[in-house]
């Protein structure tokens, strides 16, 4: 009974993103790693193939909380040498049931790049200068690609989004430790980093961003899409236990039975 559920449960996912993507509904996941892991279910309930790396690794982006809510999609690793935030994510995923928001996260965005420890993928891209607005030909450690959207984790991200249109984007990053607040949304921004404990600041690229995902994903969608920069050392703790929690009360969400400050 309760395979049929589950299998029930991912075709209809399929089908409501009609996402056309490698795969596509839930994953039965298995028993916990861990005691530890076992004191609380995994609050992932299904994980869908966004697409895979220049390397052939698979982009995986995993569903929590509930349908018929705000939409949210959080991203890391984008930046390969940027992989504390990934904690948040996984996280996340592995932890209490969600509840409050209908929310995705895609925790290793450039798997290529975090296996490298480095910033581009596999081909030498940076992928938050691939994407096709404002996109300009850039190099050395900004290497753009040889045209927008060229590299396949673009592509992926740019289908998913696409077909999900979330209402929020965070997309992490480190290490300029701060929230920009010189964006279409201040009010929003400034909460983000009143709720993760971070700083305003001023996000400008020396200039316009070209080519960034979430400049591409406002441009085109009536959603938003906000940069959160983490320290170059953010603790463990901070990304496995206080982090997490903060992230959700940004949306008026929570974990389990706690209460969360309602968004405004």
């Amino acid at each position: 009974m309760v395979l049929r559920l589950a299998l029930n449960l991912g075709l209809k996912l399929g089908l409501k993103l009609g996402l056309g993507l490698a795969v596509s509904g839930v994953v039965l996941l298995g028993p916990p790693a861990s005691a530890v892991e076992s004191r609380a279910p995994r609050a992932a309930y299904a994980s869908v193939e966004i697409g895979r790396s220049v390397a052939g690794r698979p982009i995986v982006a995993w569903h929590l909380g509930e349908t018929r809510k705000p939409k949210v999609v959080l991203v890391a690793g984008m930046h390969g040498n940027e992989a504390a935030p990934t904690a948040i994510l996984r996280t996340l995923r592995d932890g209490k049931t969600v509840h409050g928001i209908d929310l995705w996260v895609v925790p290793a965005y450039n798997p290529d790049g975090l296996a490298r420890g480095t910033r581009r993928n596999a081909r030498g891209v940076d992928l938050n200068r691939n994407y096709p607005y404002h996109w300009a030909p850039l190099g050395g450690s900004y290497y753009s690609g040889p045209k927008p959207a060229s590299e396949p984790e673009t592509r992926a991200m740019m289908r998913f989004l696409g077909k999900v249109r979330p209402d929020y984007i965070l997309s992490f990053h480190q290490p300029l430790h701060g929230v920009d607040v010189a964006v279409e949304r201040p009010a929003f921004a400034r909460r983000v980093a009143r709720m993760l404990g971070l700083p305003t600041t001023t996000l400008d690229c020396g200039g316009v961003c070209h080519g960034t995902m979430t400049g591409w994903y406002n441009h085109r969608f009536p959603g938003f899409a906000l940069t959160v920069e983490y320290g170059a050392r953010p603790g463990a703790s901070l990304m496995t236990r206080t982090a997490p929690g903060q992230v959700l009360r940004v949306f008026g969400a929570w974990r389990g039975t706690n209460l969360a400050e309602p968004l405004p």
